[in-house]
């Protein structure tokens, strides 16, 4: 399922931006970061979903914007069922804790690569989390390929 130019919902007000290095405690938690914290308890109440990403890496959305997306997902043909599967199957309903700490399910981690040290990365309307390595490699990959024409005429 391409994801050009799809828009997942997003809360009102509120963009996710930058990118934070966390550690996954032996619980498999993460902190989450004051500056997405307060936004997402203030627009959500804390309540994200975690869910796979096609690119190896977890989405994590706040949840009226995955009940946007979940609605699109089981809108879709009969032909789309492995990726419905793959976002809709795996995913899982959190909520922010009393010590800030989202649980990322012992599936989800292995699934993602999540070991010890990640990264939370804004994409917008959504966040990303990624196992560092694997993100660096990601981000080589995609430094070595061509530019997008959409990105070209950007003025930096």
């Amino acid at each position: 399922m391409p994801h050009r130019g799809v828009k997942w919902g997003i809360v009102p007000g509120t963009v996710f931006q930058g990118t934070s290095a966390l550690t996954l405690d032996a619980k498999g938690r993460i902190a989450v970061p004051s500056r997405h914290r307060d936004a997402l308890m203030e627009s959500v109440g804390g309540q994200l979903t975690l869910t796979k990403h096609p690119a190896d890496c977890l989405l994590v959305l706040p949840r009226p914007a995955w009940n946007q997306l979940r609605e699109r997902l089981m809108s879709l043909p009969m032909e789309a069922d492995g990726w419905r599967r793959m976002f809709i199957g795996s995913a899982v309903d959190v909520d922010i804790d009393s010590g800030s700490r989202i649980h990322i399910s012992p599936e989800l981690r292995r699934d993602a690569g999540l070991i010890r040290d990640v990264l939370l990365i804004g994409m917008g309307g959504h966040l990303e989390l990624w196992d560092t390595a694997r993100y660096a490699a990601h981000e080589a990959v995609v430094k070595q390929g061509p530019m997008p024409e959409a990105i070209k005429s950007f003025v930096f």
